[in-house]
């Protein structure tokens, strides 16, 4: 994987090491500047957030990893993925990375745990954003059922070998069609998320994946919410078919200092769909004392 210099306006890739895996991870903007660590979503990697990058990286340093397991980073069968470990497992990226702390924002999954992180290590999160995510919540009823059955397939090693036939990289091309029509997302690019699901390792690593998910609700996220004290930046497509705009404004009420963008002509993916208010919003949040 090529270092672009300092100077350059192409993110420079790099990769650190995390629980003896490869973390890819890509960084842009002023190295010394004041770090902002951006998580994607599920079934994204880091370039979910090409629209946020440069006009971020014009006065703080931004990291983008691709999560363990997701995009060119590694798919490891012998580590956990439950939420406790996933939380912690970010706490040792920025570990990797050299940072104590930084402005953290989460888009879906990476909010999820961007908020379990921001709850369990305070002093490590300068502010927080969280993008349309399950967060304490959990998912509409549709998706509720279609996770937890994958989620029993990768636990019970009856269903396994038949759920690992199963065509995952073409049910995903199927969800994402509509942000391909609409010209928000490239087909090569949707192929970059999903297409590694087209191998047998890829959906050996999923089933794992989804062996260690729970989707109930996180009532446990909730009580703690009050104690999220940092400046907090919750946004929104109101149209999102897998959340319910609820989780916003209720995030919204129980964080003490949170600012909620509510987009009302977007869906799941605004940092796609919504690009400018999604970068406004963000860039509003840098702006704000911590």
């Amino acid at each position: 994987m090529s270092t672009q210099s300092p100077g350059t306006d192409r993110p420079r890739a790099r990769q650190v090491l995390v629980d003896g895996a490869r973390v890819a991870c890509w960084e842009s903007g002023p190295p010394d500047a004041e770090p902002v660590l951006l998580l994607h979503g599920y079934p994204a990697g880091h370039q979910c957030w090409r629209h946020q990058v440069p006009p971020l990286a014009a006065r703080h340093r931004v990291l983008a990893p691709d999560l363990l397991g997701w995009g060119d980073s590694d798919r490891p069968l012998h580590l956990p993925f439950d939420y406790d470990s996933e939380v912690a497992r970010i706490g040792r990226l920025l570990d990797a990375l050299g940072l104590d702390s930084v402005n953290l924002a989460g888009h879906d999954y990476g909010g999820f745990l961007a908020l379990g992180l921001t709850q369990t290590h305070p002093a490590r999160v300068r502010r927080l954003a969280v993008l349309n995510s399950r967060a304490h919540g959990t998912f509409t009823r549709r998706w509720y059922a279609a996770f937890s059955l994958i989620g029993l397939a990768g636990r019970t090693p009856a269903l396994r070998p038949a759920a690992t036939r199963l065509p995952y990289a073409a049910l995903h091309r199927r969800t994402f069609a509509p942000l391909v029509r609409a010209g928000h997302l490239d087909a090569g690019l949707l192929e970059h998320y999903v297409g590694w699901m087209d191998t047998p390792e890829g959906r050996r690593w999923l089933l794992h994946y989804f062996g260690d998910y729970r989707i109930p609700p996180r009532p446990e996220l909730r009580r703690r919410l009050p104690e999220v004290t940092c400046p907090t930046a919750v946004v929104w497509g109101r149209a999102d078919p897998y959340l319910s705009p609820a989780i916003a404004t209720d995030l919204a009420a129980a964080v003490p200092r949170a600012e909620l963008t509510m987009l009302d002509d977007a869906g799941h993916w605004v940092m796609d769909e919504r690009p400018a208010e999604v970068t406004a919003a963000l860039l509003r949040l840098l702006e704000r004392t911590p």
